[in-house]
């Protein structure tokens, strides 16, 4: 039995918006596992400078992440969208254990396969160090 995880492509303008919110809700629970079905067995992924492949190295990965990216809030946006792609901008706030903020800011392409999962996601992301009250994104 293969995993649907609607909406599935072909997407529309709302398809992809509701794809794009359905992300930014799993990412925000920070629940490395339950955002690791949204991809495929075998999804490929380059974030910044790491490399991986499988949803057991996105868990681990993810794991990793939020040990370090403490209160993590996130934001994406729909930037276009074709038949099995999307492409967002996000950004996302978070501070380490020195209580250090910073703002994180990116865009991502992913590539869906035909039942709503992901098989490839390409992120570049970039840090800028804030203030404490410099934060928009309410935890």
């Amino acid at each position: 039995m293969t995993d649907k995880r609607p909406p599935l492509p072909p997407f529309t303008a709302g398809t992809a918006r509701e794809k794009v919110q359905a992300a930014e809700d799993a990412w925000n629970s920070r629940d490395p596992e339950r955002v690791a079905l949204a991809y495929t067995e075998d999804s490929e992924w380059r974030n910044r400078d790491t490399f991986l492949r499988g949803r057991a190295q996105i868990v681990e990965f993810l794991r990793d992440k939020w040990r370090r990216e403490l209160d993590y809030r996130l934001r994406k946006e729909l930037w276009a969208f074709t038949d099995h792609r999307i492409a967002v901008r996000f950004e996302y706030e978070w501070h380490d254990e020195a209580d250090r903020w910073f703002r994180s800011y990116g865009n991502e392409n992913w590539e869906f396969d035909d039942n709503g999962l992901m098989r490839r996601r390409y992120a570049s992301i970039n840090d800028l160090a804030i203030s404490a009250d410099e934060r928009r994104i309410a935890i």
